[in-house]
């Protein structure tokens, strides 16, 4: 049994003057990418320059305007990598790179050399905060620690002063949400004091769940108590920099933007140390989903993957929200029957919202294909089959039909698992399209008679003379009937001997144009035993479309 009494409950905050409850996300945040940092020290093999060079173009192509591009203090890679994009000016004007860095003078000089040639860049220093740390790492008390970060913010002061470029501050106490409040205000507002930020040159607050705690609302409650409580608000940059040890980062990413957060690091698809950064890719499809412009260029998801799977060595999962392989993919019957219903409302309604069960955005907005959306199984149903024929071949399945060939396609499944789109159109072809066994329609000659009939008569007004073979035997009948379908079924039941009725006919176009085919569909009925089957027919003809369709449905009689 857990052992669950060895853990104790965090502390939440008492804090009932909270608003962030009643309001929504309205706008996007300040996106900052720590890949490159946060990120790339998670690896198991760090990426190299050229894939970190890579990776940071590829965010500035998503849409980044702050990226942390590493640790240049920490290793000659990390400097070298920042080095390469001031001499190769890959950092475009309105991108500002961010540095990390301890509060210690000799790490500071050394980042403030690898930052020689970059217009505006953020430095962030951070220190340990917490409770625990400052007990059981530091053995330090809050003063002590307050120094740290004192003294840190006045060196990057003084190196600032003589830097060419423009340097913004960003100070984290790191370990937030296991810092007690007051202390975590005390720490922030000495810092803001030394750099004297103003509203035109703001300050960055960054408070990180470092290590997350508890449940997203206590941190929520956290951000805003700090967010109501700093001094100077208009000249501070509130940001957050969620970790994922619950499974809750992005839902406490968003109650923190409720709570007042002008600002998100995290990393794409949320690498990172232990459980992860908080993955910036899925609240910012979570804001498009909502019809909030994310102020990133995410239409391929695809290329994002590509990259990034090469680039870090770490697959993306494939139930991982927006970007797995199988997020946008249904096996379930009722799901499929569900997502063809509402395709076809929303194309028969030329409805500009996308509103579709089971899928919260069109897959095709974020460069997916809609192949993938129903994938059939044995637990699949008649919708799914329909959705796939229509989707991808065109074939418009009559309701009654669902039934019948998903029948087909479900025993397959039962023996061997998935069944892909090609294997649906082969089996369709094999017991409808080509199912010209024993009986294979050759030609018809159709002739209208009711110019002929003198007794006004016309409920028997076409002629059909068709030639087929059976069992490769060709033969010829002639009949008539009320038009071309009554007469060829009239004529096969006089030939085989049958009694069968037409219980249902329905064609359409497959594809537009003057050389588009016709498909038929009818669905007949064996009076003697009860047995009533569908067949198909395709043709550029639409009478010879029906008659393959009647064809194909006696042969599937006779099966």
């Amino acid at each position: 049994m857990l052992n669950f009494s060895r853990y104790q409950r965090v502390p939440v905050v008492n804090f009932p003057q909270r608003k962030w409850p009643n309001k929504q996300i309205e706008k996007a945040p300040i996106w900052c990418s720590v890949d490159l940092r946060d990120g790339n020290q998670a690896l198991i093999e760090p990426m190299v320059v050229e894939e970190k060079v890579e990776f940071f173009n590829m965010l500035v192509k998503l849409g980044f305007k702050e990226i942390e591009v590493g640790f240049p203090s920490a290793s000659q890679i990390e400097y070298d990598f920042l080095r390469q994009l001031v001499d190769r000016k890959l950092i475009p004007d309105d991108v500002v790179v961010q540095v990390l860095v301890q509060c210690r003078e000799h790490l500071l000089k050394r980042t403030f050399e690898a930052l020689k040639g970059v217009k505006t860049a953020i430095v962030h220093i951070y220190n340990s905060t917490s409770t625990l740390q400052r007990d059981v790492v530091f053995g330090m008390d809050r003063e002590e620690i307050k120094k740290i970060a004192v003294e840190g913010t006045k060196l990057v002061k003084e190196y600032a002063k003589d830097f060419p470029g423009k340097i913004i501050l960003e100070y984290s106490p790191e370990s937030f949400t296991g810092t007690e409040l007051d202390f975590a205000l005390d720490i922030c507002t000495a810092v803001s004091d030394v750099w004297e930020p103003t509203p035109e040159n703001k300050i960055i607050i960054n408070l990180p769940a470092t290590v997350e705690m508890n449940t997203p609302n206590v941190y929520a409650d956290q951000i805003e108590w700090m967010n109501t409580h700093f001094k100077n608000r208009d000249s501070i940059i509130l940001s957050v920099h969620p970790h994922n040890d619950r499974g809750t980062g992005v839902a406490g990413s968003e109650l923190a933007l409720l709570a007042g957060a002008d600002r998100i690091e995290g990393t794409l698809f949320g690498n990172g140390e232990r459980t992860g950064n908080v993955d910036i890719l899925t609240i910012a499809y979570n804001m498009f989903s909502q019809g909030i412009n994310p102020q990133l260029d995410l239409d391929n998801i695809n290329e994002i993957i590509e990259i990034y799977e090469r680039c870090c060595k770490i697959p993306v999962h494939v139930r991982h929200p927006y970007a797995g392989k199988l997020v946008f993919t249904a096996f379930s019957g009722s799901h499929q029957d569900a997502i063809n219903k509402g395709v076809k409302a929303m194309n028969e309604r030329k409805s500009k919202i996308w509103s579709v069960p089971y899928l919260p955005i069109d897959p095709s907005d974020i460069g997916r294909k809609y192949e993938p959306i129903v994938r059939i199984n044995s637990q699949s149903g008649k919708g799914g089959v329909a959705f796939i024929m229509e989707t991808n071949y065109g074939f418009k399945l009559p309701k009654g039909m669902h039934k019948e060939f998903a029948n087909v396609i479900q025993s397959i499944s039962e023996k061997s698992g998935e069944v892909a789109p090609e294997q649906i159109m082969q089996e369709f072809k094999k017991n409808y399209l080509d199912m010209k066994e024993p009986l294979h329609f050759k030609k018809c000659k159709i002739e209208d008679l009711s110019d002929k009939d003198s007794s006004g008569d016309e409920s028997f007004d076409t002629l059909a003379v068709v030639t087929y073979t059976d069992h490769g035997v060709e033969k010829t009948y002639e009949a008539t009937g009320n038009g071309p379908i009554d007469a060829v079924q009239r004529g096969l039941q006089k030939e085989l001997g049958i009694q069968i009725k037409v219980l249902d006919y329905s064609e359409h176009a497959l594809g537009e144009g003057s050389n588009a085919q016709a498909a038929a569909y009818v669905h007949i009925l064996d009076i003697e035993t009860g047995k009533a089957v569908f067949g198909v027919g395709v043709s550029s003809n639409i009478t010879r479309a029906s008659i393959r369709a009647v064809f194909s449905s006696v042969n599937r009689l006779k099966k």
